[in-house]
């Protein structure tokens, strides 16, 4: 799908804040409710917009430790790697990489001990995971998701 530069403006607010209403954006970009809502349809029929979800704090929930943990697996059963750390609920985002790791996943954890279990106990289990490391975030600076435009 071609996008022209209101197209592009349509979604740099959508990123900003998903539940900017249509006659907001409208206003953004100098266009119709009704021409907004179109080019959103258009632009979710073809993949362009994937979903729109909830950004959750996980500190507020009491998760307070975050971290990338790095793996090399056995590249003949990556899949049922990545299938066994889908059942694992710290782990948040999982990354299939080219480089020295194959995989690095995004962990969110209560606290050291829960991150040490993960990366000790749990992860070591997982048949075909040759070695991992650990990466503890301190601070993450997110942007407003997507390619920039």
């Amino acid at each position: 799908m071609d996008l022209d530069e209101t197209d592009r403006a349509i979604l740099r607010v959508l990123r900003a804040d998903a539940r900017t209403p249509f006659s907001e954006i409208a206003r953004r970009v100098n266009g119709t409710s009704d021409s907004v809502r179109d080019r959103v349809s258009r632009m979710e029929d073809a993949g362009v917009i994937e979903g729109y979800h909830a950004a959750v704090n996980a500190p507020a929930l009491g998760y307070d430790v975050e971290a990338l943990v790095s793996l090399e697996v056995t590249q003949r059963n990556v899949d049922d790697v990545l299938a066994a750390l889908a059942t694992i609920d710290a782990v948040r985002d999982r990354h299939l990489t080219a480089g020295e790791w194959d995989l690095v996943l995004r962990v969110v954890v209560e606290d050291v001990d829960a991150l040490r279990t993960l990366v000790h106990d749990r992860i070591p289990r997982i048949e075909d995971v040759v070695r991992s490391r650990t990466t503890l975030v301190l601070d993450t600076e997110t942007g407003t998701g997507g390619l920039q435009s």
